[in-house]
């Protein structure tokens, strides 16, 4: 007998998950574990057995919740599940499924719909960030049509704004955990960062690399993909994050002189994939770091003059663009505000089946109906 669990599929900005209301999970992190793993079809490089997208991108996973207290409207657990290991992690943001949050909890009634639009604010369990979305909802429902268009994502659709309220080191604890703009990490100069993402934010040419391949390219160089790994788990322990082996923080950004109109040019590893596009947060935490003299990013962005700097990010897709509220002094800026753009899709609402091992320790929700 297999078990039946309510769920949406949603595009959420460059990515697509699996989304679920808390309450038809196992309240149990390993019961609940094994229940994603048998939905997206992990471990399997095809993930042929469930309705992951065999790549990290198509991966994830949101359980929601309405907020636990007053400082939010809807809780958001994000979960990134491996597609070749039995493994979810749940240490990391993500932006993109976050887009998808506000569409959700509309949809699942967690909140009403106000005309025009609705604004939802979402904490992402995982790092406590806050987060305010904007949802179209011109007659009391969700719109998904629109004129909206980011790379990364064929179309145009309804924009949802998402103004990040408190991101800065919300992981780590510091927007700059070892407390330094730039460190040096088997050779090369890093900056280590969090502003929503762990990053390490590096250029490109230090790692005899121009910026600009193909990520394909990047993923054959063997050498190279390791170089990288060494400095990543160096940079854990630095970043306050322990051991990293295991863990998909913090991404390693690779950057460059931007060469198509914009203002800094990345290649972005998730972590040891290399992006088509570059995630949300990710794209957030590396204008971050342009902004900072002395970092790698900062020696390769033009970064705009003002107060309120828009800065696009182009990655191998397209561009992110960000908008930032900068504060402080030349010297010593202090990024006050974050904002980007993005759009989400309904794609499915029902039914998804798990084998009757991965739900026999449910331990909470409602009862799973059997087929």
């Amino acid at each position: 007998m297999q078990h039946a669990i309510r769920c949406m599929l949603m595009r959420g900005g460059t990515s697509k998950g699996a989304y679920f209301l808390k309450e038809d999970l196992p309240r149990e992190v390993e019961a609940r574990d094994r229940i994603l793993l048998a939905v997206l079809g992990s471990p399997d490089p095809r993930q042929i057995d469930g309705v992951g997208g065999a790549h990290p991108l198509t991966s994830k996973v949101a359980v929601v919740s309405r907020a636990a207290d007053a400082a939010a409207d809807i809780d958001f657990l994000f979960a990134q599940v491996s597609v070749d290991k039995a493994h979810v992690d749940t240490t990391p943001n993500c932006g993109n499924i976050l887009a998808g949050v506000g569409p959700f909890a509309i949809e699942r009634e967690l909140i009403p719909a106000t005309p025009p639009v609705t604004k939802v604010v979402v904490r992402t369990v995982n790092t406590g960030t806050l987060a305010e979305l904007v949802v179209e909802t011109p007659d009391g429902r969700v719109n998904y049509e629109g004129d909206a268009r980011i790379d990364g994502v064929p179309g145009t659709a309804a924009p949802i704004p998402i103004n990040f309220l408190d991101a800065a080191g919300s992981v780590c604890g510091a927007l700059l955990p070892t407390g330094n703009v730039a460190d040096t990490i088997e050779g090369v100069s890093v900056t280590c960062i969090d502003n929503g993402m762990p990053c390490v934010v590096l250029a490109a040419r230090t790692l005899g690399k121009t910026g600009y391949e193909a990520p394909q390219e990047l993923m054959a160089d063997q050498a190279f993909r390791a170089r990288l790994e060494a400095i990543r788990l160096r940079a854990g322990p630095m970043m306050r994050l322990g051991d990293v082996a295991k863990q998909v923080v913090p991404k390693m950004i690779l950057v460059a002189p931007p060469r198509r109109g914009g203002h800094i040019c990345t290649r972005s590893f998730i972590p040891h994939e290399c992006h088509s596009a570059i995630g949300v947060f990710a794209a957030v935490t590396v204008a971050t770091a342009c902004v900072l003299p002395g970092s790698p990013a900062h020696d390769c962005a033009v970064v705009p003059a003002g107060r309120i700097k828009t800065l696009s990010v182009e990655h191998p897709s397209g561009e992110f663009t960000v908008r930032l509220e900068v504060g402080g002094s030349e010297h010593a800026p202090v990024v006050e505000r974050a904002g980007l753009l993005r759009t989400a899709r309904l794609l499915f609402d029902g039914q998804v089946f798990v084998p009757a091992a991965a739900a026999a320790a449910r331990t909470s929700g409602s009862a799973p109906r059997a087929a």
